[in-house]
């Protein structure tokens, strides 16, 4: 069993609820990823995922597919 990682990515370009939403269910729709929470005020995302089988540069590309630019994050 591999273990789950919580990666934490800064996005930019959030200009309403509705970006939440978009971006929630983009990065969700990836294989090994449990959780997504999208944290409008800080222009956060917490992604709980297998980094086996969703990296990080996965989870920015998926970010990107939902139109919003985003970076790695050390919190």
């Amino acid at each position: 069993m591999t273990a789950t990682a919580r990666t934490t990515l800064r996005a930019e370009g959030f200009t309403c609820p509705s970006c939440v939403q978009k971006i929630e269910k983009q990065v969700g729709r990836l294989d090994g990823v449990s959780a997504v929470e999208v944290k409008y005020a800080s222009s956060r995302i917490l992604i709980d995922h297998d980094p086996e089988v969703a990296s990080v540069d996965d989870l920015v590309a998926a970010v990107d597919r939902a139109g919003y630019r985003s970076t790695p994050a050390a919190f």
